[in-house]
């Protein structure tokens, strides 16, 4: 395999950028087993009064995590995640206000590998989500399993993230007041194992609790996509039905996380690594387009079927034509030149996504011929005129 180098001549800027990428997939796949090594190393040291003091700490902080979490202005506001946002880069866009007296659930599409736009744009201030929607104070949801780590816990709520139950999940959002905002990625861990350039499979069926959950609080439903989350990292070939595939989802069942087998570039050079391809991602909300989709309490339900997502929220007629209108809307600014074969698939996604595809029980896909285009869109082309994978 011939092993493109980068030039001697890349600009610090650039360097930065890669750094900041480096530490955050570091801190995504390797952080957890460092905190958890460093926490019982302390006991054999001079130094065991750390972790017995922590341990004092954590057992009285146990519930925090399901609690709103604890961020950390400073670390949200970071220089380093501004650096991330320009590897991409990674927009989000908005198109309206949001009600800072009305709490918000949101669905966040598609998983992706490592999921870096929900983690940018919810987690950090890099995108200016607090200056874009002032009075919302966002939080995304993350395995319960990750908070059980001593010191990464800490490092995790500082962010935003909090624990994906529903004692977490309603404390946010019934918040009397408002101004909470709550983002659920939908596919999950599981989602991570299709996720790949150019196409975007995404697992809808038997997902229902997020819209159970805005019905019994009341909250507006809010689908977001994520554009370009799954051309980040290549994938190792696991069809449904293979042995890669099946291993894959029993040590999914036993650990509650996936492994999805994936590569990309390296920190010096362009032709393997774990560093993600330079490749923007713009993050979109339908809710920007109009008002939300607004979910009755369950006293005002009629007699729905069981599973009905048309029921579920109101008014099918608006939101059919906001989905029209976010398709149109995206196609002008982006698809048309980025993904013209995308144009192509069948729209109107009822009630739920209403997005540019049509939701279905059995799930929703679409294959693109190919991963990259060479001629970049408009909307992506100003933010970064020469947006190559290896650069």
């Amino acid at each position: 395999m011939k092993v493109e180098f980068a030039p001697l001549s890349v600009p610090l800027q650039r360097r930065l950028q890669t750094a900041s990428v480096v530490q955050w997939v570091f801190s995504f796949l390797a952080l957890a087993q460092c905190c958890t090594v460093a926490f019982i190393a302390l006991f054999f040291t001079r130094f065991w009064l750390v972790s017995a003091l922590y341990a004092a700490w954590w057992f009285i902080d146990r519930e925090k995590p399901s609690k709103g979490g604890r961020r950390i202005r400073s670390i949200r506001n970071s220089i380093v995640w501004r650096y991330m946002r320009d590897y991409f880069p990674i927009t989000l866009v908005k198109t309206a206000e949001l009600d800072p007296r009305q709490n918000y659930l949101m669905g966040f599409h598609p998983h992706g590998v490592l999921a870096a736009g929900a983690f940018l744009n919810f987690c950090t201030e890099a995108s200016g989500f607090s200056t874009l929607f002032p009075g919302i104070t966002p939080h995304l949801m993350m395995l319960s399993l990750w908070f059980r780590i001593p010191f990464f816990r800490d490092y995790l709520m500082s962010g935003g993230l909090v624990s994906s139950d529903k004692e977490s999940a309603s404390y946010v959002l019934q918040k009397p007041e408002g101004g909470n905002m709550l983002a659920i990625i939908v596919g999950g861990a599981q989602e991570a194992l299709d996720a790949r350039p150019g196409s975007c499979t995404l697992l809808l069926k038997n997902r229902k609790g997020f819209v159970r959950l805005a019905i019994k609080h009341g909250t507006p439903l809010v689908p977001i996509f994520s554009f370009g989350e799954n051309d980040l990292f290549e994938q190792v070939r696991n069809p449904k039905g293979s042995w890669l595939r099946q291993l894959q989802h029993r040590l999914q069942q036993i650990m509650g996380i996936s492994l999805p087998l994936f590569h990309a570039r390296g920190i010096f050079q362009y032709s393997f690594g774990l560093v993600p391809y330079r490749r923007p991602i713009c993050t979109v909300g339908k809710s920007f387009l109009g008002t939300p989709a607004r979910c009755w309490p369950r006293s005002a339900w009629p007699n729905w079927g069981r599973g009905t997502v048309h029921g579920l929220c109101h008014p099918p007629a608006r939101l059919e034509h906001l989905a029209r209108e976010h398709k149109l809307w995206w196609a002008r600014n982006v698809l048309a030149k980025e993904h013209p074969q995308l144009l192509t698939c069948h729209t109107g996604l009822g009630l739920w996504l209403g997005l540019m595809m049509e939701l279905k029980s059995s799930g929703l896909r679409w294959e693109s011929p190919r991963a990259n285009t060479a001629t970049p869109s408009p909307l992506w082309d100003a933010a970064n005129p020469s947006p190559s994978a290896t650069q």
